[in-house]
């Protein structure tokens, strides 16, 4: 039935004035005199021993403090689980019935993932210390909060040292449970993003793992490639690890021992120093420990634990941990209870549905936290919290902030940091929380000197050969031309010669190891293999390397490992010619282009008028009639080119402009004399093609070589259409298609068609190199043996060796044309203007300058002259402006025209020198002065008929 809208809002609101009365009950509510949580670990373990003193003291002094819980007493109930992860869960189902409201622990990552069940079911926060396993998340344990640092970020540290000493690959020992796995496979993640290989070896988890058992693995570890061992296990099987290995001599020289932080753990816990036998197994190993910053309370707290202690043992990071992990549940709880919250439990109904079946397990008895919601939320709040490992705040992934590691070396009796990890800066010598002011810098890692295992401070390489007697298969192309680089002997299926083996042979012998290989064959040994195919199954795995002709290309960068180049290589442009050094009448005017012939004439004209303005005034050979003074200019300027002129300039300006164009012929002929030479003696090329520019422009058909990337390289990269490339096999088929028409042109490796025209005098190459590379060996990517071997290459190179080995297979007959050294384009031999600019320039300028003096000179002449014309004619005539300018233009032109008399410097010259004689001869003096008299009249005589002629014109 039904009821009417009025009662339904009534039931409503009496419903809402109960549940405000219940909440504000609840405020008013004291505070429970008694908080119970619980702690779950194993007590007898190394992080338990020292987790068990931790968490004592902290609920001390969480009880003793007035600040923090004033009215309520921290109980807590501690339980061990004995390192299995049943009794754990067992012992996680006794707390539920003891109305706990948080559960510090467990410390095995194995027992975390049982219990977080329980706590989501029952609504309990997990705090753990010790479980580390990465897969603990969230997602999956809505209550499961760690408060310790997760091994992902100890695996991402170890993953940095490893490609920070430049190891490639990693053998990983680790314990086969969900602590060792995950570990394992967080490191695997790492070491794949920085291209490092990892070598998995799993033992069996707990205490039944023999001696035994651990001898097989370490003997097969001991078989592998890699040096570098990661040790992810308990301390139990650890130390049984390091005695065996120490008995296999697996701690000497070469190796490396990389351990987690289960060893530092133990170390920091004992307080006294190691047995000599403990240490002796040890030295030299990388251990890693979780990095909590110093500080007073540390300090004071570490005071402290010796005397609670009395020096049994040590405290490491996980009994710090253990220590607030305790105080952050104390303040959560202290807030939850601050705001009213209350503890209180309610049955859960799928529990009590069990009691109804027929068992003895009485789990109706558990409970459900009804804060446990609220709590879990305080938990995660504590923002401002400092704890004695640091602040106690957690990121969006439940994860305490800024994680480090310290990074120790074992040797001595003792050890000593080599520096830090964290993951805002990487590696570093520096303390982490003295970089987390400073901006991220992962660039600039470094590390302190480590005494590697053998007692060397020399980086060991981290890997060898293995031991198995397998030997490195080797794929070396089956050629079928060109065999001084690569051939099989014939008779054998797995020997070879050549160019390419033997400086491979050679690289291999300059290695500090030995290298236990064998060539294999690659192709039909009818037509050149393919060389890409060679390359990728390399990649694949089915070589272990590649040796021959292989050039380095981007896409086969892409899927091996190149070594350093030992030979230069590039694609050229390979077309027929022939002689053409007669039969052709213009031939002379060919070391010029057109444009620099028409420069160079009017240069020769502009010389010749530019003397003729200079000299005509002063010289009586640029004098005459028009027609005389322009054969003049034509025959002067024409005869310096062959330094035949008769006219001698004496005007300074002159002969300043003329040095300095003898200058210019002296170079233009020369150079002209060189070019010619070089034209009319060189064979030329009778095609049409240029280079790779016009022959892609064209439509030429280009033949390639079988097997080479040249084919690839002309239909990807320039787009030329594949019906116009040709297939060819063998130098004499490269001559029969380019003889025959069949081809244009070639285009191949500049190291092929060396040999290739040593033997054949009519072709030549076109252009220059469109494409640098060269020839390396291949290995698969991250292989070890690539850089060792470019170091070889390298050393090769610099004794000279290399050079010797070329010498010995690639120096054959030459042509006795020489066609290939002397063969050049006409285009390339004509001389461009551009070579001949600064003379040109030169010779202008000083032209330029020469006519601007002239002209200054001649205007200060005829600025002087036009003055005293002007002042006559005003005093005598009286006329007009008009007539004066003009008179001034005829005047100036005249002057430009006229014969500069060069006899009134002479005749001044005398006059001086006749005035020194009478200074010296008195009785003469009467002479002098009238000789004097007469020549100022004859001056100004000659300067008025001068004006005379002048008006005249």
């Amino acid at each position: 039935m039904k009821l009417p809208l009025s009662l339904e809002l009534l039931f409503v609101l009496c419903l809402h004035m109960f549940s405000v009365n219940g909440i504000m009950s609840n405020n008013v509510s004291r505070p429970p005199s008694v908080v119970n949580i619980g702690a779950l670990f194993t007590f007898d373990s190394t992080i338990g021993r020292v987790a068990k003193v931790a968490i004592r003291e902290a609920v001390e002094d969480v009880n003793s403090d007035p600040t923090i819980l004033s009215h309520t007493t921290l109980n807590v109930i501690m339980r061990s689980s004995n390192c299995s992860g049943f009794i754990g869960m067992v012992q996680a189902l006794q707390f539920m019935e003891t109305d706990v409201v948080a559960i510090i622990g467990p410390q095995s990552s194995v027992a975390a993932h049982i219990i977080s069940y329980v706590a989501d079911e029952l609504q309990v926060p997990l705090l753990s210390f010790a479980a580390t396993d990465p897969t603990l998340t969230p997602l999956e344990f809505p209550f499961f909060v760690r408060t310790t640092q997760s091994d992902m970020y100890q695996m991402t540290a170890i993953a940095e040292i490893i490609y920070y000493y430049g190891w490639k690959k990693v053998t990983v020992i680790f314990v086969d449970d969900d602590y060792g796995r995950n570990g394992m496979s967080a490191l695997d993640d790492a070491l794949a993003g920085r291209r490092c290989r990892a070598y998995k070896v799993g033992i069996r988890s707990g205490s039944g793992v023999n001696r035994s058992e651990i001898m097989d693995v370490l003997v097969k570890v001991a078989m592998l490639e890699s040096r570098v061992i990661v040790l992810h296990v308990y301390p139990d099987s650890g130390f049984t690890i390091f005695r065996v290995a120490n008995y296999l001599q697996m701690m000497g020289n070469g190796y490396v021992w990389i351990s987690t932080d289960w060893l530092s753990s133990f170390l920091d816990s004992s307080n006294s120093p190691l047995p000599s036998d403990m240490t002796d197994i040890m030295q030299g190993v990388l251990v890693l420990r979780h990095h909590t910053p110093d500080s007073s309370r540390k300090t004071a707290f570490l005071s402290r634990w010796r005397n609670l202690t009395d020096g049994a043992f040590g405290l490491n990071s996980y009994g710090l941990y253990a220590y607030d992990s305790v105080w952050l549940v104390a303040h959560a709880i202290d807030a939850y209870l601050n705001q009213g919250g209350t503890v209180s439990f309610s049955r859960d109904s799928k529990l009590t549905n069990l009691k109804k079946s027929k068992t003895s397990l009485h789990l109706e008895a558990m409970s459900i936290f009804d804060g446990g919601e609220v709590l879990l939320g305080k938990i995660l709040q504590q923002d401002h919290l400092m704890g004695l490992t640091g602040p106690l705040k957690f990121d969006s992934d439940r994860s305490l902030i800024h994680p480090a590691c310290d990074i120790i070396n074992v040797f001595g009796t003792g050890y000593h940091r080599i520096g830090y990890w964290s993951n805002y800066s990487g590696l570093s010598t520096l303390p982490p929380e003295t970089l987390y002011a400073r901006p991220p810098n992962h660039s600039n890692q470094q590390l302190y000197s480590v005494m590697w295992p053998g007692g060397t401070t020399t980086v060991p390489r981290g890997w060898v050969f293995p031991n198995s007697g397998k030997q490195l298969k080797i794929g070396v192309p089956i050629r079928v031309s060109f065999q001084e680089f690569v051939s099989q002997v014939r008779g054998s299926d797995n020997m070879f010669i050549g160019f390419c083996i033997d400086v491979f042979v050679a690289a291999v012998n300059l290695l500090p190891y030995g290298v236990p290989y064998q060539f294999v064959g690659y192709g039909d040994g009818h037509h050149n293999p393919n060389y890409t195919k060679l390359v990728d199954l390399v990649a694949s795995g089915n070589f272990d390397a590649a040796v021959g002709d292989i050039t380095i290309v981007t896409a086969r960068t892409k899927v091996v490992d190149f070594t350093q180049p030992y030979a230069e290589s590039g694609l050229v442009v390979v077309t027929p010619f022939k002689k053409l050094n007669s039969g052709r009448p213009l031939s002379f005017l060919q070391p010029f282009t057109p444009l620099t012939w028409g420069v160079i004439l009017l240069s020769f004209v502009v010389i010749g008028v530019v003397v003729w303005i200079l000299e005509h005034r002063i010289n009586e050979e640029f004098r005459g009639p028009p027609i005389q003074q322009l054969r003049t200019i034509l025959w002067f300027s024409l005869s310096t080119l062959t330094f035949s002129h008769r006219e001698n300039p004496r005007s300074s300006l002159g002969r300043a402009v003329l040095l300095i164009w003898l200058f210019v012929v002296l170079i233009l002929t020369s150079s002209y004399t060189a070019s010619l030479t070089s034209i009319l003696t060189v064979q030329q090329l009778s095609s049409r093609i240029e280079g790779i520019d016009s022959l892609r422009a064209g439509s030429e058909r280009i033949g390639y070589q079988v097997g080479s990337f040249a084919e690839q390289y002309l239909s990807k990269e320039l787009n030329i259409s594949e019906s116009r490339l040709i297939a060819l096999n063998s130098p004499e088929e490269y001559a029969a298609a380019l003889q025959g028409g069949r081809v244009d042109a070639v285009v191949d490796e500049l190291p092929y068609v060396e040999p290739f025209l040593s033997s054949h005098c009519t072709f030549r190459i076109v252009g220059q190199e469109f494409t640098r590379s060269g020839w390396g060996f291949a290995f698969p990517r991250d292989s070890p043996l690539a850089p060792d071997m470019s170091t070889a290459i390298l050393k090769l190179s610099e004794n000279g060796e290399l050079q010797r080995i070329k010498d010995k297979w690639l120096t054959g007959n030459t042509c006795s044309l020489n066609s290939v050294g002397s063969v050049v384009d006409i285009q390339s031999s004509q001389l461009h203007l551009v070579s001949f600019s600064g003379l040109f320039l030169l010779c202008g300028a000083a032209c330029v300058f020469a006519l601007c003096v002239f002209l200054i000179r001649l205007c200060r002449k005829f600025h002087h002259i036009s003055r005293s014309q002007l002042t006559e004619e005003n005093s005598s005539q009286g006329q007009g402006g008009s007539s004066s300018r003009r008179s001034q233009l005829q005047t100036f032109f005249s002057l430009i025209d006229e014969k500069e008399d060069t006899s009134k410097d002479r005749h001044k010259k005398k006059t001086t020198r006749n005035n020194e004689e009478g200074s010296l001869h008195p009785e003469g003096g009467g002479d002098a002065g009238i000789s004097n008299k007469f020549n100022k009249r004859e001056t100004r005589a000659s300067f008025a008929d001068g004006l005379n002629s002048s008006n005249s014109v």
